[in-house]
């Protein structure tokens, strides 16, 4: 499993540790951009991270802003990704469960370290269900697609 983290200067600090601990389990993980709490503009990472997710060179993404709302909208935004905002074990582990979300948006402000190490955890164990949640799951494609999902 590849997985590409990006931060902007205020989630700088926990994308370096949260990489760190992914190391330490022999995760492959890439910080993506400048790797430092210099100031940067959230979108230029959200769509990097994005990016690489979408097309098939990370398996997943962890983003990391003040809030996480930033990141999710702007990685959002890239074609085939499903960005979800969490602020807890359980939303991360149904973000991947129902919404099959390949990105994780976190807040570097409002969460501390080891709760967020927890919730990456709970996400990386998570599996799509499929079910019911994959008709949702592809009338999110069509949106994607510019359709109406209720001709899905």
């Amino acid at each position: 499993m590849r997985i590409i983290i990006g931060a902007d200067h205020r989630g700088a600090a926990a994308a370096t540790a949260i990489r760190a601990v992914l190391i330490d389990r022999g995760i492959d993980t890439v910080l993506a951009g400048a790797g430092d709490d210099a100031m940067c503009d959230y979108p230029e990472l959200a769509y990097e991270v994005g990016a690489e997710v979408a097309d098939g060179r990370a398996d997943a993404g962890i983003l990391i802003c003040g809030t996480g709302i930033g990141m999710s909208i702007a990685a959002n935004k890239v074609k085939g990704v499903r960005a979800a905002v969490v602020h807890d074990e359980l939303t991360a582990q149904l973000s991947k469960t129902h919404n099959s979300a390949n990105v994780l948006c976190l807040s570097g402000d409002l969460l501390g370290q080891a709760l967020m190490e927890r919730i990456v955890d709970a996400w990386l164990r998570a599996e799509f269900e499929g079910g019911r949640h994959e008709r949702r799951v592809k009338k999110i494609d069509a949106i994607e697609r510019g359709e109406d999902p209720r001709r899905s």
